[in-house]
């Protein structure tokens, strides 16, 4: 399905035809079955599904981790297709900054050395990497913390370390990951207010999570089921969302409606 949203600004991300089929003894599995999707620069996109729709095999060929079997995949309007191991690599350290579940910190390395990482496979930036750490982690509000190891750090600021280093590239895209999957739903709220602000700083962003609440600060969800994209929509038109939306808000009127009836029992 092709994205209805106008095509008037450059794309960052452009992607037709894209299967990718993983051979498994003498079974061969479809992960992605044709999958057509334009991503404009500084949007704010998020991409969901159920486990085995192939959102996580969809997020490795973005961020040119695996190739697709086939297919064009064209980012800044570079054929990625066609780019060899080393320019695959550079891209990667540059142009795409990751996000994971589970931080994939430097245990023993402090914040400052943790977000300076990316740069030191650079020659380029091996001597400005540590102002643009600091620079890094001062976006995130860090600046106070760039000394403490992961250990001395929430849940919440060792991801905000990591959205740091992501960072530190200063790369095109953003690419998350579940990003909030192992926060607690305050944090997770910081997080994604982070990305928000990002995103108003004009940043592109790509998602994937299988949280409605945290789809729901995207600007779009994409839905996809058995490799292929079943819907792709602006987030206030996606039905599934809106039923979502409606549903938590009558489990809020209720709690609302509970607690003004029973004042002792909810205080106590």
């Amino acid at each position: 399905m092709m994205n209805p949203m106008t095509s008037a600004r450059m794309s960052a991300i452009e992607i037709r035809r894209l299967k990718k089929v993983y051979k498994m003894g003498v079974e061969r599995v479809h992960a992605l079955r044709g999958v057509d999707m334009t991503i404009q620069k500084n949007e704010f996109v998020a991409i969901m599904g159920p486990s085995g729709s192939g959102k996580s095999t969809l997020m490795n060929v973005l961020g040119c981790l695996d190739r697709p079997t086939s297919g064009s995949y064209l980012l800044n309007g570079k054929p990625v297709e066609k780019m060899g191991a080393g320019e695959l690599a550079n891209v990667r350290n540059v142009e795409i900054g990751f996000v994971f579940q589970t931080f994939e910190l430097l245990p023993r390395a402090s914040a400052l050395k943790n977000v300076m990482l990316p740069l030191l496979y650079s020659k380029a930036n091996w001597l400005g990497a540590r102002r643009a750490a600091k620079r890094a982690l001062d976006r995130v509000g860090l600046a106070d913390r760039q000394h403490h190891r992961p250990n001395q750090l929430s849940g919440g600021q060792r991801q905000r370390v990591a959205v740091a280093r992501a960072l530190v590239t200063s790369p095109s895209i953003l690419l998350a990951d579940e990003p909030t999957g192992n926060l607690d739903s305050v944090t997770s709220d910081e997080i994604i207010g982070l990305f928000r602000q990002l995103h108003d700083e004009g940043q592109t962003i790509v998602i994937v999570t299988h949280e409605e609440d945290v789809a729901g600060h995207a600007a779009r969800i994409i839905r996809l089921y058995d490799g292929r994209i079943r819907s792709d929509l602006p987030t206030a038109q996606d039905p599934i969302h809106r039923e979502w939306v409606n549903q938590a808000a009558e489990r809020l009127s209720d709690l609302a409606d509970e607690v003004s009836q029973h004042p002792v029992e909810a205080t106590s």
